[in-house]
């Protein structure tokens, strides 16, 4: 395999970005983008010498400040002062996993040529990525729009020799390891950090991370519903695809097939059963998991055409002779698909809780709490407090914070997508659907233990020999924490 990726104009996928991240790979800026980059960097040094007027961020000062000029012998100090300025970050830290997707995806997106910035800062950006110098970026302080400013600036604050990074496992100094590595700050040229910290690189890099969360838990939601259909002796014709022709959406459509092919040779589900129906949150997987489905890849196609952009302001166009101040900063393009693939992810965990509910519950033939002595022992009662807990979390997350808009920068600013919000509160559903999952992962793997000696089908026995092998059946009252992080464990692997 090679071991690195090369930056150009080809389209970047989310499976690419996976795989990068995954597989540790490098990344290396390429002919075609180096070109581009050096071309447009000439292109505005030569128009700055004639240019007649002011140029937004460019000449002059931002937001508010546009219509102040800015002498020339004091346009890298500007921009300098810019990003310093702008990091008025706060709350909790961005994990490391994600701001080495911000990283990526600036450097994609300064590689097209329209964003005027220095070879040289392009190339530290990816030397940061390739060493693992990870910045430190705090969670607010982004309206998304301008871009992301606060954390961007955060991003880019070692680029000029400030700022904190994680290297090495530790978070020290961007001065202190530059020194180590033998590294000088840069001097940023005209308008360059105005290109860094205007963009969506922020908000993307949460989103990008969604998506492939949210993918592997929609796979997995339809794996441990279909495991607790049979710990419920569920029935198998909501699933058959003669209903699904008549309504066919692709998610539903696509959730009906998988389960019934995890049924495939089923003693239990054959067997004849003696209730007429199931409730909704076994014979409407379906059409909720499909709902989702489709949702996810509404969004995930919308994500993948905003980390192929450039996003940053103003935007510089060599070929045309242009120079055009924008708004390709402003997130409402994914702020609202983002909004909406929390109430995704948050009913994969809602109809998850239901299922765990009916497990618990007492009836057909299954303990109460799931356990034989139930009594002197609580059992499975108090996992499903927790998923509850963890459900109504989400439910108060999915407000849309697309739907907000506070006035900035003395009203220059006056409308923003609130998508950094958006994108923070995704990532914390996402990591809620996955631990309500893992506790119906758990409930369903000790109720499918009491319809022995039946067996389920091939797939599912091996689902819960594997999962038997780290998390074991409850016979008595135990702490229940670890499993419940076994369980979580293990849906990542």
């Amino acid at each position: 395999m090679n071991n690195s990726h090369i930056i150009s104009k080809d389209k970047l996928t989310i499976e690419r970005v996976k795989e990068i991240i995954d597989n540790h790979l490098t990344i290396e800026i390429g002919k075609e983008a180096e070109e581009a980059v050096l071309k447009c960097r000439k292109f505005l040094d030569e128009k700055m010498k004639d240019i007649g007027r002011p140029v937004y961020g460019v000449t002059t000062g931002f937001g508010s400040l546009c219509n102040i000029t800015i002498p020339s012998e004091d346009l890298s100090q500007l921009q300098h002062n810019l990003v310093m300025s702008h990091a008025c970050g706060t709350g909790e830290l961005v994990r490391p996993e994600i701001v080495k997707l911000m990283l990526l995806l600036k450097i994609q997106s300064l590689s097209y040529g329209f964003s005027g910035v220095q070879l040289v800062t392009v190339r530290r950006l990816a030397d940061m990525f390739n060493n693992d110098i990870i910045p430190v970026v705090y969670q607010q302080g982004s309206l998304g729009a301008s871009g992301d400013l606060a954390p961007l600036a955060h991003m880019c604050l070692p680029l000029i020799g400030l700022g904190e990074v994680y290297f090495n496992g530790e978070i020290k100094s961007a001065a202190q390891v530059w020194k180590t590595l033998g590294w000088e700050p840069i001097r940023l040229k005209s308008k360059e950090g105005l290109a860094l910290l205007n963009g969506t690189q922020f908000m993307s890099a949460h989103a990008v991370w969604s998506v492939i969360n949210a993918e592997r838990l929609s796979r997995w939601a339809d794996i441990i519903g279909t495991l607790s259909l049979e710990a419920y002796d569920g029935r198998i014709e909501p699933f058959y695809p003669q209903v699904h022709q008549v309504r066919p959406h692709q998610g539903q459509i696509e959730t009906a097939a998988n389960i019934l092919h995890l049924l495939k040779g089923s003693q239990i589900i054959e067997r004849p059963k003696k209730h007429v129906q199931d409730p909704y949150s076994f014979r409407c997987m379906p059409q909720v998991h499909g709902a989702a489905k489709d949702t996810l890849r509404y969004v995930k196609s919308v994500i993948e055409t905003e980390i192929n952009s450039a996003t940053d302001n103003p935007t510089v166009f060599p070929d045309e002779d242009l120079i055009i101040s924008a708004g390709n900063f402003h997130g409402e393009p994914i702020a609202i698909p983002m909004d909406m693939l929390a109430i995704a992810m948050s009913e994969l965990s809602n109809i998850s809780e239901r299922r765990i509910y009916k497990l618990i519950s007492g009836q057909r033939d299954l303990p109460s709490f799931l356990v034989a002595k139930s009594g002197i022992n609580s059992g499975f009662m108090i996992p499903q407090y927790t998923a509850a807990s963890i459900v109504s979390q989400s439910k108060g997350l999915c407000m849309p914070a697309s739907a907000d808009s506070i006035p900035s920068s003395q009203g220059q600013e006056d409308h923003v997508s609130m998508g950094a919000n958006a994108a923070t509160k995704l990532v914390r559903v996402v990591e809620n659907t996955e631990r309500v999952l893992a506790i119906e992962l758990f409930n369903a793997a000790q109720a499918l233990e009491f319809r022995r000696p039946l067996r389920s089908s091939d797939a599912i026995e091996h689902l819960h020999q594997e999962y038997r092998k780290v998390v074991p059946f409850i016979n008595d009252d135990t702490y229940m924490h670890p499993l419940i992080e076994k369980s979580i464990e293990f849906l990542r692997k």
